[in-house]
C-alpha cells in the first residue's frame, strides 16, 4: 500500500517509492515535481510566488519557485538522487482572476510558470511534462513508483491528464 503525503501551500516534501505526494488547490500557485526514475525518489513543492522580494530571506523556501527548486535539489541529493537523472513536471499556474487584473500586467500564475521554466533551464533539468495556465484550479497526485503525475481540475473528479 502506498503512503500518501499531503503537500500544503508553501510546503515541499521528498520521498521514495512506493508513495504518493498529493497537493490540492493549485490555482495561480505552481506545483513542481522533480524525479529520479532510477532511484525512484522524488519531490513535490506547492509554490505561491516566483521569488522573494529583493533582500527578503524566506522563512519558508517552498513559498517561492526559485528557493523551492533549490531546497528540493538539496534534499533529493541527501536521499541519494542523482541530479543528472532528474526530470521536472509543472502543474498549476492558472490565471484565476483575469477580469480583476489590469490588461498590461503579467498574471501571477504566468509569472510562476515562467520562473520555474527559467530556473529549470539554468539548472539543466529537463521539463518532461507541463499542465499550466488556463483559468481553472487543479489538484495533482505524484506517484513515486512510476513518476506519473495525475491531474484533476477542481470542477471534475475524474483524472483529466497524466504527465
Amino acid at each position: 500500500m502506498s503512503q500518501r503525503q499531503r503537500i500544503g501551500i508553501a510546503e515541499m516534501h521528498c520521498a521514495r517509492a512506493p508513495g504518493l505526494l498529493v497537493t490540492h488547490g493549485l490555482g495561480s500557485c505552481l506545483g513542481i515535481t522533480l524525479y529520479d526514475a532510477t532511484a525512484r525518489i522524488g519531490a513535490m513543492a506547492h509554490t505561491l510566488l516566483p521569488e522573494p522580494r529583493p533582500g527578503e530571506e524566506p522563512t519558508r523556501p517552498a513559498k517561492f519557485v526559485v528557493t523551492a527548486v533549490e531546497q528540493m535539489l538539496d534534499e533529493l541529493a541527501g536521499m541519494g538522487a542523482v541530479r543528472e537523472r532528474l526530470v521536472a513536471k509543472l502543474v498549476g499556474g492558472a490565471n484565476m482572476f483575469v477580469a480583476l487584473q489590469p490588461p498590461s500586467r503579467e498574471l501571477i500564475g504566468e509569472r510562476n510558470a515562467r520562473a520555474a521554466r527559467e530556473i529549470l533551464a539554468v539548472l539543466d533539468i529537463p521539463m518532461v511534462g507541463e499542465d499550466t495556465g488556463g483559468e481553472h484550479g487543479r489538484s495533482a497526485e505524484f506517484d513515486l513508483s512510476t513518476g506519473d503525475v495525475r491531474i484533476r481540475t477542481l470542477r471534475a473528479r475524474d483524472c483529466l491528464a497524466v504527465l
